[in-house]
């Protein structure tokens, strides 16, 4: 199987929406997951052409600025999105009440944060809705790890990950929006990560 996703990953690398039809092909119960930040646009618009109807998969940590519910209200009717939120067990207003505020990245107890405010969610998630092919945006110039990922991997429980803007640009990025009139939204924080270039660690486990 490396030596055929090794053969996809050469004739796609620069074929975004191929590479997202050749992927529908490979499976029963696609997904694709998004955050919301930066240029997410794109990928939702790119998966939604092929099949409207693909659950849009958000993991809510209740921790996203203003300007980003507003910005996903946006998004979501504009494409129709068929979007499907899973949310920490517990709110914000919960968790800080008994713990107080969300902990920096350098106090021992922000993995457990990491946790349970996304990762959880996303294993709930794969656990729930089963996927056999996972789009995600996740581009080389976002963190060093991602830059040594191939847009298209299999998990170790056989699980399709596709990323088929890997090798795509911000401005690769900014000119599709504008050619596809999207809206943007750059006031972004994720609370797993905090530094820009930091691995929150999902996409490391998964």
């Amino acid at each position: 199987m490396s030596s055929a996703l090794d053969t996809i990953n050469s004739d796609f690398a620069n074929n975004p929406q191929g590479l997202i039809e050749w992927a529908f092909k490979q499976g029963q119960r696609p997904i694709c997951t998004t955050n919301f930040r930066p240029f997410e646009a794109v990928i939702l618009h790119m998966v939604t052409q092929v099949d409207p109807d693909i659950p849009i998969v958000w993991m809510d940590s209740g921790y996203n600025t203003e300007a980003t519910y507003q910005f996903a209200d946006e998004v979501i009717k504009q494409l129709n999105l068929n979007i499907v939120s899973f949310l920490p067990k517990r709110t914000r207003a919960h968790r800080e009440a008994l713990e107080g505020p969300m902990p920096g990245i350098d106090d021992p107890r922000h993995a457990a944060f990491t946790q349970e405010v996304k990762i959880e969610p996303f294993e709930r998630a794969l656990r729930e809705m089963q996927p056999d092919v996972w789009f995600t945006a996740l581009r080389a110039e976002d963190t060093p790890e991602r830059a040594k990922m191939q847009p298209v991997s299999r998990n170790d429980d056989g699980l399709l990950k596709v990323a088929p803007l890997l090798h795509w640009s911000a401005k690769d990025m900014y000119q599709y929006l504008e050619a596809h009139g999207l809206p943007n939204n750059f006031d972004y924080f994720d609370p797993t990560k905090v530094e820009e270039k930091r691995e929150c660690g999902l996409h490391l486990q998964h």
